[in-house]
């Protein structure tokens, strides 16, 4: 069984946010899938996905303060401000952390681990909403 659903997250201000229960909550079909893989897709440049820990949100924190230190705005030599200071340093991170994710799915569930979470890291100042394509394969 196929199936492929494209869902829209809630706006996020800027910063790393687990988005595992949303993706769940959107995913009904999922309940049907005892053994197979979910990929996910952002259709974004600016904002990626990663997996990484679900109970501490400091480091969700972490996460933001390193990749602003790693990627820094307002740097002389991008040329690609058009949106703001935050425009080309958000594509750099969203190439450095991706665009996609392959989960395995077992008894109608992601199967993470216990203390891993879908995080969207959303780059911008304004995101605004983000759409996930998430295609299911199983039985």
């Amino acid at each position: 069984m196929w199936i492929q659903k494209t869902i829209t997250l809630k706006p996020q201000k800027r910063g790393f946010h687990l988005i595992t229960n949303e993706i769940i909550n959107q995913l009904p079909e999922l309940r049907d899938i005892k053994i197979g893989m979910m990929h996910v897709l952002i259709k974004h440049t600016s904002a990626s996905l990663t997996i990484n820990e679900n109970a501490d949100p400091s480091v969700r924190d972490d996460f933001e303060s390193f990749f602003n230190d790693v990627v820094a705005e307002n740097k002389a030599y991008f040329t690609h401000t058009y949106e703001g200071s935050d425009d080309m340093p958000a594509h750099l991170k969203g190439s450095i952390i991706g665009f996609d994710l392959n989960i395995p799915i077992t008894n109608g569930y992601p199967n993470l681990g216990t203390w891993q979470g879908i995080y969207l890291c959303e780059h911008r100042n304004q995101g605004g909403s983000r759409q996930l394509v998430i295609t299911t394969h199983g039985q």
